[in-house]
Order: structure tokens, then sequence, then C-alpha cells
């Protein structure tokens, strides 16, 4: 029985690492937070000088593209890979994507662009419906038929909403959420003042929604869950179990909810995750970083 002293002991040491991780991250998003409040522009030349046309993303106030040039300018880089649509979670915004855009970026040569919504957004549906403008948009620039998206906590909460109610499953090849609440969460009950943390929780309207039956589905998703989660109570509520779904449920170990969406190991698993098919999809798997 010598061997149950350093067991108790691991997952301690393994918090403490992870919460210091956390605090670390916290930080240095702090220095960069103000820079993704305002949504890039395409390259100079690419947009017109007058105002955005009524009903488009951009008269919503959601991003005109992620520094992507005009559609005749447009790369003709990674043809085999869709654009990524890359969302953030409650209260943040794209400057959280700032590691895992530049991965994508430089190791598939995709097209990433991000979308901010408003820290005031109240509705998980409405977000998802400006969400659908903006894929909508993206798909008519580049010519592309379909998008990935990567959704960060809530970012993929509401990614889920517009495939699986608004029918966005016609143009989402896959959604990989981050540390998204898709039972619900308990954690900060005074939290709840705000309606969309209401929306949140466990037995919610928008939970209850998410849980009816979604046949025929055509998106592929891919859930990365961690086992040091703190803002997810509990731990599994990350997992995406229905029924319907082509589901691929990736446990994280050793890093919380704020270092998921920059931990280059997640990264890769992202990239990998935005490659496979089938029934690889629907597998299991695991990524350790303690």
């Amino acid at each position: 029985m010598g061997f149950l002293p350093p067991l108790r002991m691991r997952m301690p040491v393994a918090l403490l690492r992870a919460t210091a991780l956390e605090l670390a991250v916290l930080a240095a998003h702090m220095i960069v937070y103000p820079s993704g409040l305002i949504p890039e522009r395409r390259a100079s030349g690419s947009a017109s000088s007058g105002p955005p046309p009524p009903g488009s993303p951009e008269a919503h106030g959601l991003p005109d593209g992620h520094g992507a040039p005009a559609p005749s300018a447009l790369p003709a880089r990674s043809p085999l890979h869709p654009p990524a649509v890359l969302l953030h979670g409650f209260v943040d915004n794209r400057s959280v994507f700032v590691l895992l855009r530049r991965s994508l970026v430089r190791q598939d040569g995709r097209h990433v662009e991000s979308l901010n919504y408003s820290p005031l957004t109240c509705d998980i549906r409405a977000a998802a419906e400006l969400l659908g403008r903006h894929v909508e948009e993206i798909c008519a620039r580049t010519g592309r038929r379909r998008v990935d998206i990567v959704g960060h906590s809530l970012g993929g909460l509401i990614a889920r909403y517009y495939v699986q109610r608004l029918g966005g499953d016609g143009r989402v090849r896959t959604l990989v959420t981050l540390g998204t609440p898709h039972a619900g969460t308990s954690v900060a009950p005074l939290a709840s003042a705000h309606p969309i943390v209401r929306q949140m929780r466990p037995g919610s309207a928008v939970i209850e929604e998410l849980g009816l039956p979604a046949p025929g589905c055509r998106t592929r998703f891919v859930s990365f869950w961690s086992d040091l989660d703190q803002i997810m109570v509990p731990l599994e509520t990350a997992r995406l179990e229905h029924p319907d779904l082509m589901v691929r449920n990736v446990r994280v170990s050793g890093i919380g909810h704020l270092a998921l969406p920059v931990h280059p190991a997640v990264a890769t698993g992202i990239r990998e995750a935005l490659d496979i098919s089938g029934a690889e999809a629907e597998s299991a798997g695991a990524i350790s970083v303690a």
C-alpha cells in the first residue's frame, strides 16, 4: 500500500500547477484583452468606404473578417481546409485566440476569422442567429460551402445552438468546443443575475432545447473537457452526450478553463480534430499536459 500517499498527493499538486497556470494565463490575457475589443478589418482596399449593408454582420457589430482580404484576393492556400471561425466565451473577446489562430494559420495554412459578440449579449439564441449571419458572409466571401468552428466556453454553446436549432449543420462541418457547459454548469450561483448565465444553468430552456432530438445532424462535434476545469460544475458537464450527434469527447488533464484555448497541446489536438473524419470523429480521446 506504499503507493497510496503519492496518489493522494498527485491531484493537489496537479491542481496547484493548474491554478498557477490559470493565473498566468489570466494575467497575460488582461494585457492583450484591449486589443481584441475592436474587430480586425480586412486588408486595405478590400472593403468599401460606405456603411455596411443592412442585415450584414458588420451592421450588427460583428467583425467583417479577421484580417481577410477581398474575395478576389483571398489566398488559394489550404484548399482542403474550410475556413475556421473562432468564437470566444462569456465577457471575453477574440484576443483569447491569438495563439490558437497563429497555430491554425502557420501549421495548416487555414483561413481563420474571429467573431466578437457584445459582452452585453443576454440571449444565446440571438447570439446564435448573429453567428449564422457571420457564417453566411464568410461562405459568400470565400466561396466555400462550409466552415469549421472552435468555441470556448459559452462560445461553444452558442455555436451548438446554431448548428442544432437554426439549421447550421448545413454550413458547419466540424464544431470543436473547449470547456463548454453542454449540460449546464452550477458554478457561481450569484452570477445567475445575468440572463445569459441563467441560460447556462442545468435545466434551463436553452439546455433543454439542445437535448431535443436532432436526427440527421450533419455536423461533427469534438468536445474538449478538462478534469481540472473549475468553471464546469460538475466537470462532466463539458462532455457532449447526445444520441443523435456524431461526437468525440476528448479529456484534457492538467490544465484549467482559461488555459484550454491557449495551451499548445490543446491547439495540436484541435488541429487534429479538424482533420479527422468518419469513425475517428466518434471515438474518445485524451490529452495529458501535466
